[in-house]
């Protein structure tokens, strides 16, 4: 994930914005620390209900994954709206089958599957301000990725100075269980598909242009996903 103009899983910093992009702004910036932190102020979901009935077929799609390095809990789905559970939808376009489509105006993220046909996943993306928009292809993939805070955020909150040598992969880690990176013209952008554990953002705008799906989600798609192949970012 794009923690300011940097790296996030090495701290390199990225000079400039992404080339050929249509940033809403890409001055320097950075994400929620952990992830998590703050979002409960926000008021994100209002969706959560105690007496949701969740289909079993829809529970099985977010349930545990125990076999993973970090063995990942089950999605509590009282969190999300039912709209943005993963589901085969029809979407008409001219991408060929495997392009992603990422759709910020209305929290969907598209992999087309031919013949009419994509996987929808209902996502999290970027605040106002940070919303972008252009053509990028992933570039690099990662499991479990570690994540580095660069200088300036440990500088402003130095909870963050213990990971000055990289967080680990893990569930507390900000880049979660699979990240796809994306770049443009051979230069990575300092935006990323990635994985999140905190249902509550999905369908909401918080993060600094990023795109994250839920863990689940993000694995299913991650395993799909070749390098090279293309990503399409829709105006919001």
């Amino acid at each position: 994930m794009m923690m300011g103009d940097w790296i996030a899983d090495t701290g390199e910093r990225h000079e400039g914005g992404p080339p050929g992009l249509r940033p809403g702004r890409l001055d320097r910036r950075s994400f929620l620390f952990g992830s998590a932190a703050g979002l409960g102020a926000l008021g994100l979901a209002g969706c959560a209900t105690s007496d949701r009935v969740i289909p079993a077929e829809v529970a099985k799609l977010y349930g545990p994954a125990p076999d993973e390095k970090f063995p990942i809990p089950a999605v509590d789905l009282r969190m999300v709206d039912p709209k943005y559970y993963r589901q085969t939808v029809r979407y008409d376009t001219k991408e060929a089958p495997g392009t992603i489509i990422i759709d910020p105006g209305n929290y969907f993220v598209y992999r087309i599957e031919g013949d009419g046909n994509a996987t929808r996943y209902g996502a999290n993306v970027g605040r106002s301000g940070f919303l972008w928009s252009g053509e990028v292809y992933v570039g690099r993939k990662a499991e479990w990725p570690v994540w580095t805070p660069p200088k300036e955020m440990m500088q402003r909150q130095p909870e963050a100075r213990k990971y000055a040598g990289g967080m680990p992969g893990g569930l507390g880690n900000p880049l979660g269980a699979r990240t796809l990176y994306l770049y443009k013209n051979g230069v990575y952008t300092v935006y990323t598909i990635y994985s999140t554990s905190d249902p509550e953002t999905i369908g909401t705008g918080v993060t600094s242009g990023c795109t994250g799906l839920l863990s689940q989600d993000m694995i299913h798609l991650y395993a799909r996903t070749p390098i090279k192949t293309k990503v399409v970012i829709l105006p919001a």
